[in-house]
């Protein structure tokens, strides 16, 4: 059953193609990560360099694409973040 805007506009509807929250949200979600276990995570996603130069490596969500930045706003991608998960279960 379409609803009246979608049957004046003739499109159907919009399908999410990410489950995406903010850092409060995945912390309510996995009471196991508080707000700043994750913002740590978050800090230490991608490789950074220490004063001398060193590279220190990143623990790989922002390679995994869990991490969305918009502006100022930070999104975790939930599919992603739950793969990242699984990956760092089974090579601990």
């Amino acid at each position: 059953m379409e609803t009246q805007a979608q049957q004046s506009t003739g499109t159907a509807p919009i399908q999410p193609r990410r489950r995406v929250a903010t850092v409060a949200q995945v912390a309510a979600a996995y009471p196991v990560f508080t707000q700043a276990a994750l913002r740590d995570l978050i800090f230490k996603a991608a490789d950074r360099f220490n004063s001398r130069g060193d590279r220190i490596p990143g623990n790989g969500l922002a390679e995994a694409g869990a991490i969305l930045r918009v502006g100022r706003k930070v999104l975790i991608d939930l599919d992603a973040f739950e793969a990242w998960l699984d990956s760092r279960a089974s090579s601990h």
